[in-house]
């Protein structure tokens, strides 16, 4: 029994020689840094600047109106009727991006996505069936094109921007 009180006393001995405080002298970390070197500065100039150029440093205006292009939201007249549940899936965007339709809802439309498209359509975040067209929208719910079907797994349209979208199965 006396033995378990010594190996006790050792143990708490022991441990508490371990706990020692450490001083750290203040001084050495007071010192300040030395101060940097000043640099040559070159000189300024000062003076008037000339008057503004004519109107020659501007490109003259088209004479010329360019051509409209398309309403986004135009079709054609022999557009195919399309269901929502037509659309669900993987689509081939102008043969070099993919889009992914759901029915997982996302506002007033569905979510959908693209995949290694550029311009408009690396926003859309979703996408609605309104009459004959299907609308393209980014995250917020703004619309930003639209395509209409013109045959079995094949639709035409484009972007506000004007860019051209055809989508394939």
């Amino acid at each position: 029994m006396q033995l378990r009180y010594a190996m006790t006393g050792v143990a708490v001995v022991l441990s508490l020689a371990g706990c020692q405080r450490t001083a750290y002298d203040n001084a050495s970390y007071s010192s300040q840094p030395a101060p940097l070197t000043a640099q040559p500065v070159p000189s300024v100039q000062g003076g008037q600047l000339p008057p503004p150029g004519g109107a020659s440093q501007f490109p003259a205006a088209p004479t010329a109106a360019p051509a409209a292009p398309a309403a986004p939201g135009a079709m054609a007249a022999n557009a195919l009727d399309v269901t929502k549940e037509s659309m669900v899936g993987s689509w081939r965007v102008n043969g070099g991006c993919d889009m992914f339709l759901t029915l997982t809802n996302l506002g007033s439309g569905s979510r959908g996505g693209t995949r290694g498209c550029t311009g408009e359509l690396t926003a859309m975040g979703s996408w609605e069936v309104s009459g004959k067209q299907v609308l393209l929208k980014d995250r917020s719910g703004n619309q930003i094109g639209s395509v209409y079907k013109t045959a079995d797994n094949s639709f035409s349209g484009q972007t506000n921007g004007g860019q051209p979208i055809t989508l394939s199965r």
